[in-house]
């Protein structure tokens, strides 16, 4: 057993359909014990040194470079009033799949979080969030790069949007709010009239702040009238503006956020998408270590089947059952 300790996982160690270990994890004795008393065979695993890469460095580079990309690309549509589709399915949108494909999805959902500038970060975060949904519901490949690209455009209305409202310290009156609003139909504008653009990625432009129960707008549709990719796609949206600083509020915690979407705290959007998105966050969040709210550090080790928020966590040499203390939650996920 000992040849293993300290050694990383490559893959999911995934057994009778449970995620045992996420890939990255770097196995420490409870990781073996855990996967001794499920029979795993340890001649199967791809187990690499600690320290060696596992697919590839941080997309850090590749986050700049796309969020740069969406900047310039905001500013030349207002002065052209044209959509560069070409340039963006040949430059930005590799980049946007690039950023996606990293397996660290904690690390990444770190990197994309919007923590200066919002508006160009916010783009390629939801153009990032919609393609992972995208793959763990296994759409077809072109489903999944109409995604991407539909994700990556949602918010292009907001080029009629003054950037002084957009950056606004503080709450905006309901006059403001209703301008902001307006994003989605000026959205729906500029790509329809966008020459070769799927008149989808239009609709998502459109819809992505409609909810389920026709409490969203701009037209107030019901789910089965919401576009499938449009829902994803609010999923994206919703998930990286709670988790994000914005100029009128700070970042919820991770525990805050989770369970506000589930309970419809920021409108109701489609539960398919929501479950699958959620299901995968919580599997890879086994091996990672937390923060708890009172203040203890410690690591996840196994995740409750039917309580995925409050999972086993080690706490220096004991175990903590989160769904045993109602009051106690994970705080922020440590990278």
């Amino acid at each position: 057993m000992e040849e293993w300790i300290d050694r990383v996982v490559k893959h999911d160690i995934i057994k009778s359909g449970l995620v045992l270990v996420a890939a990255g994890t770097r196995l420490d004795l409870t990781h073996m014990k855990l996967l001794e008393q499920h029979r795993v065979d340890f001649s199967e695993l791809i187990l690499l040194p600690y320290g060696a890469e596992l697919a590839q460095r941080p997309p850090i580079k590749s986050m700049q470079q796309a969020s740069s990309y969406s900047k310039g690309l905001f500013d030349d549509i207002k002065r052209t009033r044209k959509v560069p589709l070409m340039d963006i399915k040949n430059e930005l949108i590799p980049l946007v799949s690039e950023i996606a494909s990293y397996q660290s999805v904690f690390n990444l959902i770190e990197l994309i979080k919007a923590k200066g500038e919002y508006t160009h970060q916010h783009n390629i975060a939801v153009g990032v969030i919609s393609t992972m949904i995208g793959r763990w519901m296994e759409l077809s490949e072109s489903e999944l790069t109409l995604l991407t690209l539909a994700g990556t455009l949602h918010d292009i209305g907001k080029v009629r949007v003054s950037d002084e409202l957009l950056n606004k310290p503080g709450k905006l009156s309901a006059e403001e709010y209703g301008e902001i609003k307006l994003h989605t139909r000026h959205g729906y504008e500029i790509l329809s009239e966008t020459v070769g653009l799927n008149p989808r990625a239009a609709l998502v432009a459109l819809q992505h702040h409609e909810r389920a129960d026709g409490q969203g707008y701009p037209l107030k549709l019901r789910n089965s009238q919401v576009d499938p990719l449009s829902r994803i796609v609010a999923v994206a949206d919703v998930f990286h503006a709670m988790s994000s600083k914005r100029p009128y509020h700070e970042a919820l915690p991770f525990h805050e956020v989770v369970t506000q979407m589930r309970a419809g705290a920021f409108g109701e959007l489609d539960s398919k998408v929501v479950n699958v998105f959620l299901e995968k966050l919580f599997v890879h969040l086994i091996g990672h270590q937390i923060k708890l709210t009172d203040g203890r550090w410690g690591e996840v080790v196994y995740l409750n089947p039917h309580d995925d928020l409050h999972p086993l966590v080690k706490v220096e040499e004991t175990f903590v059952d989160l769904s045993q203390i109602r009051d106690l939650h994970i705080l922020e996920i440590v990278l």
